[in-house]
């Protein structure tokens, strides 16, 4: 499955700026924790990004590398402004296939999901608009707007704690719609000669603790019954 990234403005045009913070820069650490965070924890994907570092890129640069590339998805990242505060989403706003509403849906809850763990934040809504990132692209394209740069929100767009989660909430959203395998996770060896196991689950029923070490094993835990 192949991802295309979008890194919202850059270069020349640094989108929303305030508080010191800059839209292109946010969206650019937003895209690089997702990235990291996919190939951290699945397989069966190739991603790129429109710009890499701090390009400038017309919105035709965009849609066609990811047009010519046929990837699968495609995200755009982006900070809003405007005094306003909390989360939304972006379709195109003519005709747009059921997968488009299906990976706004997923990134959506995602998204704001994490964030509400840091905070009360406000969902604006899954919208539709005329952009061009989404309307021009072949295939299903979401843009993301993180927050508002110039209200009470940028204390959170100034914790980059907050902003590698949403980072990965962007990451799983994407895994969860494209359906990709997690990647089987190797035990570390204790550093101190000490291991401390937790207990999962307790069973009158065998069969039902084989279920549970089966789905605890896909996972790539160490399943073990006794």
């Amino acid at each position: 499955m192949k991802i295309m990234w979008d890194k919202g403005h850059g270069g020349n045009d640094p989108g929303a700026v305030a508080n010191g913070l800059q839209e292109k820069q946010l969206a650019h650490k937003i895209v690089e924790y997702a990235m990291s965070y996919l190939e951290e924890n699945y397989t069966g994907f190739e991603q790129r990004v429109t710009r890499v570092g701090d390009q400038t890129l017309t919105l035709s640069q965009r849609v066609d590398m990811a047009n010519a590339w046929s990837a699968d998805v495609f995200v755009s990242v982006h900070i809003n402004a405007g005094k306003g505060t909390g989360f939304e989403t972006y379709v195109y706003n003519g005709d747009v296939s059921s997968k488009t509403v299906a990976l706004q849906n997923v990134l959506h809850g995602e998204i704001l999901a994490v964030m509400r763990q840091f905070g009360n934040i406000t969902d604006r809504g899954k919208k539709r608009a005329n952009y061009a990132v989404l309307r021009e692209t072949k295939m299903p394209a979401v843009l993301t707007e993180n927050l508002f740069i110039d209200s009470n929100d940028v204390k959170l767009l100034k914790n980059e704690a907050f902003l590698q989660a949403v980072g990965e909430a962007h990451a799983r959203g994407v895994a969860k719609f494209l359906g990709l395998g997690e990647k089987q996770k190797t035990q570390q060896k204790p550093s101190g000669g000490k291991l401390y196991r937790v207990q999962v689950g307790a069973f009158s029923d065998r069969k039902n603790a084989e279920r549970l070490a089966e789905e605890l094993k896909k996972k790539g835990y160490p399943a073990v019954i006794v």
